[in-house]
């Protein structure tokens, strides 16, 4: 058994759910479960419809409306005899419940987070019949499922929910026998349901997650995750056009990369297949020949590379807050106030260095720090720098020392100063800081540096 995960440029329209339907064929002989998001922009379709109920009371669904009953209609989808409901009704139902909440939330003028999960959740709804339907029409025995269907029970944060411990022996319950009779279920990805029945969301890399809790707790051979990208690269290919697939990296690796801002898993939806050790291959639903990468228990620092750097990202955006006071000098628990103050804002920091008197730490630059600046100011000096980007190397920190003179080389060279920098306790990440608008020029040179040999082979 394999698991296939398809992003919303994946199933945007008609023509992209014909292509991921030979996929899907191509994949047949390995029992495929799929696990789908919202088609191209409908999350956001549904999100701005709730904000015109809101602030105009009225509803409006066209886009979302228009969009997939175009799909049925060139996907040329008819009633079938066994089915209960032929698929352009059972898309009409469920519009009409979106309708109808809508129209609730215009009368009412609120939109609590639970009511926000119900909504989004119609992208992801809409998405699996609409697919199941026309991969039956090619000749593959697929049912829709929304995820509660199959086990998915969450806690009741809404927003950003939680599985619960029972989803990991009630999925493979639920599906397993599904798969062994030969259906392949199409499964929403995102969402699922607390104790009460009420309808969740599991909050950034939701869909993923989804996917990767089924392979784990179905004892899966893999879970693929089909993007727009040949697997993850060695860099941006936005910042440097000619970056490389990098052909497999370790679960921490991939958080690594995730979470310093490159476009592959994010961290948590990786934590069901690091339990149980399963493998994740990111492949590019564009390019099918693209081999992609495999993210498992093998580092890429232990194969037959050439190199000893894997990846170099950027992550644009930060606030870099230095904190400087003589109080620190030999003084215990100094370092415990400066975070609780942290904590009691809510406010998580991503990056940390510390010298005898001063502690350097990165933030998120959505954050308000004018209570947080006063808050410190009345324990040391608290000065606060926005526009500046973490440039984080990923590779193999046992030769830190080597990567950290070429990268200082690099940085003296184009003259970009560097303003902070840590090595990771994860120990396969390098990150320093340097100004946003230096960063790119810091990226394409690093890659010339690490990876230019392969490049001049090219």
């Amino acid at each position: 058994m394999i698991v296939m995960k398809f992003g919303g440029s994946s199933v945007a329209d008609a023509a992209r759910l014909r292509h991921i339907g030979g996929i899907v064929q191509a994949y047949s002989d390995k029992k495929p479960a799929v696990v789908l998001s919202a088609m191209g922009d409908t999350t956001d379709h549904l999100l701005e419809a709730a904000d015109a109920a809101l602030q105009n009371g009225k509803t409006e669904i066209e886009r979302v409306e228009k969009l997939h009953l175009a799909a049925v209609k060139n996907l040329k989808l008819r009633g079938e005899l066994h089915c209960k409901m032929p698929i352009h009704e059972e898309i009409k139902k469920l519009l009409d419940e979106l309708s109808r909440l809508l129209s609730g939330i215009a009368l009412i003028r609120e939109l609590t987070p639970r009511t926000k999960d119900y909504l989004v959740s119609f992208g992801e709804r809409l998405s699996v019949r609409i697919a199941a339907a026309y991969f039956r029409s090619i000749g593959i025995n697929a049912r829709g499922f929304d995820a509660w269907e199959l086990g998915f029970v969450s806690n009741s944060d809404f927003g950003h929910a939680e599985l619960i411990e029972k989803s990991w022996k009630m999925i493979p319950e639920k599906i397993m026998p599904l798969i062994k009779t030969g259906v392949l279920p199409v499964i929403t990805g995102f969402i699922a349901q607390d104790e009460r029945g009420n309808i969740t969301t599991l909050g950034r890399g939701g869909s993923d997650l989804s996917a990767t809790m089924i392979a784990a707790a179905c004892k899966a051979d893999e879970v693929q995750v089909w993007k727009d990208v040949d697997g993850i690269l060695t860099a941006d290919p936005r910042i440097v056009k000619n970056a490389r697939p990098v052909q497999n990296v370790s679960y921490e690796e991939a958080s690594e990369l995730a979470y310093f801002g490159a476009q592959v898993l994010h961290p948590r939806a990786m934590l069901p297949c690091m339990k149980t050790g399963t493998p994740v291959l990111v492949k590019n639903s564009y390019t099918l020949e693209a081999p992609g990468t495999r993210i498992g228990s093998e580092s890429f620092t232990t194969t037959k590379n050439c190199a000893y750097v894997c990846a170099i990202t950027a992550r644009p955006g930060v606030t870099l807050v230095d904190i400087v006071s003589t109080r620190m000098l030999g003084q215990f628990g100094f370092l415990a106030e400066i975070f609780s103050a942290f904590a009691r804002k809510s406010i998580s920091v991503d990056m940390v260095a510390t010298s005898e008197v001063s502690v350097s730490l990165t933030l998120d630059t959505a954050y308000d720090l004018g209570e947080l600046k006063k808050e410190l100011s009345k324990i040391a000096s608290v000065e606060i720098k926005k526009g500046k980007a973490i440039i984080s190397i990923i590779g193999d920190v046992r030769r830190s020392s080597e990567i950290l003179a070429r990268t200082f080389k690099i940085c003296q060279l184009i003259g970009v100063p560097v303003q902070m920098i840590s090595q990771g306790a994860s120990k396969v990440n390098i990150s320093f800081i340097v100004d946003d608008i230096e960063a790119e020029e810091v990226i394409k040179s690093l890659h010339i540096e690490f990876f230019g040999k392969l490049e001049r082979l090219s």
